[in-house]
């Protein structure tokens, strides 16, 4: 093994990228928003034939540019999806561009750091990406994100290339370019992460000062060739759409910094929560050199300084400002996760190399943390074996029904969560010295325990939030039917019952007080009276907390 790895490095990187990421990924439906929406998205592309505007419901969509989604569009064709030649789920399809994404983040951790540190420090910059649990889950999934941080971190690394060679420009030029291309990914927040990265690294260092004149000209240079690319497509669905969208797209990132949207308010520490646990378990080991630079004598040249510099300042950058922001969700502060990676290996390395020791609060923290999340893995499959003991305590209505889906649990589930636990006591606790390789163990270990879950866990967890409902969509696909939603935000249905062009929405239809093909509309249990007596539509059924109806 250890021969092929020195020979064929990006062979052996691309064959466990693959063997970690691609397995599973049809194992659920597409979880409703975040995934279903760029899925849908790309389906409605492939259905009218216009490749250019990014929408839903066939309506102009503002939230999102289109790279993302055409990576999706080509997915869906390249496996004949929503055709009868398919040859893949749906599903598999929708998440196979970001299991090709962390396959290229992969290799590209790996290139960095074997050219700028040595080959070992590339290897292992690649599994603590491959190690940690959040990097590792969205490889596996449909949400933009993966993509959206490679582009910045690259973008970050050629302008880095760039001051390296007083500003060479043939690297600011790609940094423009991959800058750009994040921006046709998410939008504009990925230049204020790129500037605010530079800016404080200037800041940081007086001697940069003296050449202000010239990283003002670079970053203008960078920052121009970017909003380029993004404004080159707004400008083109502007003509299309109208100047409204523009508008709206802009009062979307003002209300995503500055309220909570869509509920997803959150204290200011959630993401250093979030990066802790979900970056287990290199997170645990990275904290140090992340708030110290002592490790920094270690390094033997400027350059490897200045990356190690360079990497925490993007760390701090996006975890302060994401903290900062209103609205908090899981992936705002993913990009954290590349330079997570990189103080995991630094850390590993040194030590491997014999140039530090392992402290004894990386095995206090890797325990403590590892058993909050192993009780946390096992709860889990507990609950959902036991919901007759759970349901009296819980409140809200609509997940009282969820719960009562017949979800089929054999028992042994929980016997993973557990054996994540074991696992952690048999690496760190076992006789003998604690070494390198046992912590590799462990990270290995944990990437199987992570297969694992989203194999057998995560698809049983998905038969209760909305199974019920895309099993309904999905009944009715090809049938002249509408279906709507009501009184709740969901794209589920778009995607699922795979909605055709120029159908009326729900509140048209409700209006209605005769349609010409049979509607059903769904509601959740907790919906108001006036929306369950509405005299259009009729009582169909209740089943795990939603409420079907067909109008009249």
């Amino acid at each position: 093994m250890m021969s092929f790895l020195l020979r064929k490095p990006y062979l052996f990187w691309f064959i466990l990228g693959a063997l970690v990421y691609v397995p599973f990924l049809g194992a659920s439906h597409l979880f409703d928003w975040d995934e279903i929406n760029f899925a849908e998205s790309a389906r409605e592309m492939i259905q009218s034939g216009d490749y250019l505007s990014v929408q839903i419901n066939f309506k102009p969509f503002w939230e999102k540019p289109p790279l993302f989604i055409w990576f999706q569009a080509l997915s869906f064709l390249f496996f004949g999806i929503f055709t009868e030649n398919a040859w893949v789920s749906m599903e598999f399809a929708a998440r196979f561009p970001n299991a090709l994404i962390g396959i290229s983040t992969l290799l590209t951790l790996y290139q960095i750091g074997a050219k700028h540190f040595s080959p070992k420090m590339g290897h292992l910059w690649a599994f603590s990406y491959l190690a940690a649990i959040t990097p590792h889950v969205y490889a596996s999934s449909g949400i933009i994100d993966p993509l959206f941080n490679l582009l910045i971190f690259l973008g970050v690394y050629y302008s880095i290339q760039s001051f390296w060679k007083n500003f060479a420009s043939k690297e600011l030029l790609i940094s423009a370019v991959l800058i750009g291309l994040a921006l046709l990914t998410k939008g504009p927040v990925a230049l204020l992460i790129w500037g605010l990265t530079a800016l404080v690294y200037v800041l940081l260092n007086r001697q940069e000062w003296l050449r202000w004149q010239a990283w003002f000209r670079a970053l203008a240079y960078v920052s121009i060739i970017a909003i380029v690319f993004f404004v080159s497509w707004y400008g083109i669905i502007a003509w299309k759409f109208g100047t409204g969208i523009i508008a709206d797209f802009f009062a979307y990132q003002v209300r995503l910094l500055t309220t909570g949207d869509a509920g997803h308010g959150q204290p200011f520490y959630y993401h250093a929560l979030v990066l802790l646990f979900g970056c287990f378990p290199v997170s645990i080991w990275a904290i140090s050199p992340l708030i110290s630079r002592k490790s920094e004598l270690n390094l033997a040249t400027l350059e490897e300084k200045d990356l190690s510099v360079w990497f925490r300042i993007l760390f701090w950058v996006v975890l302060i400002l994401f903290s900062l922001v209103k609205t908090k969700i899981v992936h705002y502060s993913s990009l954290c996760w590349i330079p997570i990676s990189f103080f995991s290996a630094r850390v590993l390395y040194d030590w491997d190399l014999g140039l530090s020791t392992w402290k004894r609060v990386y095995s206090v923290g890797l325990l403590i943390v590892g058993f909050i999340l192993s009780f946390v893995l096992s709860l889990v499959p507990y609950i959902g074996s036991h919901t007759d003991m759970f349901i009296p305590l819980i409140k809200d209505k609509f997940v009282q029904g969820n719960l009562q889906v017949p979800v089929y649990w054999s028992g042994y589930e929980v016997f993973i969560g557990i054996g994540f636990a074991v696992a952690i006591v048999y690496w760190m606790l076992a006789k003998g010295a604690l070494t390198p390789k046992r912590i590799y163990g462990l990270m290995g270990t944990g990437i199987v325990f992570i297969m694992l879950y989203m194999a057998v866990v995560v698809p049983k967890i998905e038969g209760y939030t909305q199974a019920t409902v895309i099993d309904f969509y999905e009944s009715k696909v090809g049938q002249k039917v509408y279906i709507e939603t009501v009184g709740f935000k969901s794209f589920a249905h778009l995607l699922y019952f795979q909605k055709p062009s120029k159908s009326p929405d729900g509140e048209t239809l409700l209006k209605k007080k005769t349609v010409d093909r049979p509607t059903f509309f769904i509601m959740k249990n907790d919906v108001d009276d006036a929306m369950r007596y509405h005299p259009h539509i009729t009582f169909m059924k209740e089943e795990n907390g939603f409420l079907f109806f067909k109008h009249k």
